[in-house]
């Protein structure tokens, strides 16, 4: 049993996770839910908050590890490399007793095949231990280290929030909330936080989204009541409020051309359960989820796994009368959600993304039905694949017209509405409405 116990140790497998995302530039969710799978499942919680914490704060933890080590380690000893992150990360941030985040990190090294590394990890957390304010004061200096965020982004915010940019890094640093969005064909909001109450979960409703419910703290999915029966989904309320700006009505006609994993589908669908919505997206294995979605909340929507701006591929002729376009993007408006985007994006993704949002929108705009209205969306926090989309897209169509929904779903900018990370407690997310003069 203590061979099992040290093969599936939380901290060396978390290294692992941690090793794969830096240094081979994967998904943290991808790797985190295939190594979860292999450890206890009382040692998964350790490991997720750790996986989390070290990517979330990397550049940070990275800045400290510099000052602490003689020399970088080898890249075929990532895993170390890794392992020292959670070991910071630990003393700096978790109520771990220090001398029980040292011992269980030093032992992990074992685990990980690497018994030489013992001593070394040992040696650097204790020399933190004794030169933390020292250490601390040090990386303040260096803008990179200081936000956590990498030079380019920061340079990138600035440029676009010269009064936000500090207040956007902070909130992408913070651990995000656990929304909820009720089902209103099964059950009222208020109804549905007296069932939470009932079984202690503390809860409150979100003013902005009619159907938005807030968790006091996150909790299993399956711990909540009707989960499985589809009374309740998680998606934050920056995302609920695109199916009000879409303004459903019933029988129409609607197009998700970006829809995996299928939040938004399900949302527009359980507003007009019996409306036709074609829900499309280019990953067959994202199309899975969609699926999954649909099924427990038991609703119907026709899919397609396809590229939503090669029209001809997949479109029968038929045009729509609603159309989202939450088009593919940076995501530097969830990055509390997925902190790996500060590692894994590059400042060429954002005009390659530019460039495929610019497609969509031209080659989507002629499914319109005369008297339709097409929402583009982004999760993003870049004027580029936002407002300036907006923008360009209207001067070089002037058939076209911005749309103003009743309530706006953010603070207007000169096109659209841009929600800023943590505004309302929310993701940051772009919203836009166009329709035909």
């Amino acid at each position: 049993m203590a061979s099992i116990k040290l093969k599936h140790s939380a901290r060396a497998t978390a290294a692992r996770v941690i090793a794969k995302v830096l240094n081979q530039q994967l998904s943290l969710n991808a790797v985190l839910a295939t190594s979860l799978t292999q450890l206890p499942e009382k040692e998964r919680s350790l490991c997720q908050q750790l996986c989390y914490g070290v990517i979330r704060w990397h550049l940070q933890l990275q800045a400290i590890s510099q000052h602490i080590l003689t020399k970088p380690l080898k890249a075929k000893d990532s895993d170390i490399t890794a392992l020292l992150l959670c070991g910071l990360y630990q003393l700096r941030d978790m109520r771990i007793p220090a001398h029980a985040a040292i011992s269980e990190t030093v032992n992990a090294s074992k685990t990980l095949n690497k018994q030489w590394a013992k001593g070394l990890i040992n040696a650097c957390l204790r020399n933190y231990q004794r030169k933390q304010h020292d250490i601390e004061e040090k990386i303040q200096q260096q803008q990179s280290a200081k936000y956590a965020h990498p030079d380019w982004l920061i340079k990138r915010f600035k440029q676009d929030w010269p009064d936000q940019w500090p207040a956007i890094m902070e909130a992408n640093n913070q651990q995000p909330p656990m929304i909820l969005r009720t089902n209103q064909q099964h059950t009222p909001r208020n109804n549905y936080l007296d069932q939470l109450k009932q079984i202690g979960i503390e809860a409150e409703v979100i003013s902005a989204c009619s159907e938005g419910i807030l968790l006091a703290k996150p909790c299993d999915v399956f711990q909540l009541p009707g989960f499985e029966n589809g009374d309740v989904s998680v998606q934050d309320g920056a995302a609920q409020l695109v199916a009000d700006i879409l303004d459903i009505k019933t029988g129409q006609r609607i197009l998700d051309a970006c829809a995996a994993p299928g939040g938004k589908t399900c949302h527009i669908l359980e507003s007009q359960p019996d409306n036709d919505i074609v829900a499309l997206d280019i990953d067959p294995k994202r199309l899975l989820s969609i699926k999954q979605n649909t099924d427990r909340l038991k609703l119907n929507a026709t899919l397609f796994s396809a590229d939503a701006s090669d029209v001809a591929s997949w479109w029968d002729g038929q045009k729509f009368d609603r159309i989202l376009i939450d088009a593919p993007c940076s995501g530097t408006g969830v990055i509390r959600r997925h902190p790996d985007i500060k590692t894994l994006r590059r400042p060429e993704d954002i005009v390659n993304l530019a460039a495929q949002q610019q497609r969509l929108l031209e080659n989507l705009w002629p499914l319109l039905n005369t008297n339709g209205l097409l929402v583009y969306t982004t999760c993003s926090a870049l004027k580029q694949e936002n407002e300036q989309q907006m923008i360009t897209f209207l001067q070089q169509h002037p058939e076209a017209i911005e749309h103003k929904p009743e309530t706006p779903p953010a603070p207007r900018r000169p096109v659209g509405y841009q929600r800023l990370p943590g505004d309302d407690i929310l993701d940051g997310f772009y919203y836009a409405c166009l329709r035909y003069r």
